[in-house]
């Protein structure tokens, strides 16, 4: 459990690097630290906060087939940078460019690193 925790959180801290890499207005001011607490509260927010949001969004995301799903992801990186001093985004346009990159980025090391393979084994067994 531990392992998961250290793995998501490193993904969150990769993916928000990658994301302030590509887009110019998500800002963690060059300070590892700064990203470092925004990758552990991006965590916490998406471990804590998403799942009450989503089951409110829940009747929306069922007219809009889904796509109010994303909105719940952008306002959680939102939220993110209202909580990290120092890390920041300036337009919404980078919030929504930058959630697309968040997501791919997360996807991609969660595959690697088998993040969603211990959610199925936990309930399996």
């Amino acid at each position: 459990m531990v392992r998961r925790i250290l793995i998501v959180w490193a993904c969150n801290i990769a993916a928000l690097f990658v994301a302030s890499v590509f887009i110019s207005g998500i800002s963690y001011q060059h300070d590892f630290w700064v990203l470092v607490l925004a990758g552990l509260v991006f965590g916490l927010v998406n471990s804590l906060v998403k799942p009450i949001v989503k089951l409110l969004a829940l009747p929306l995301a069922v007219i809009t087939l889904g796509i109010a799903f994303f909105f719940v992801n952008l306002l959680m990186l939102y939220l993110t940078s209202w909580i990290v001093p120092g890390f920041s985004i300036d337009h919404f346009s980078d919030a929504i460019w930058g959630t697309i990159i968040i997501w791919a980025v997360n996807t991609v090391l969660y595959s690697v690193f088998g993040v969603n393979d211990w959610r199925e084994a936990r309930t399996a067994g």
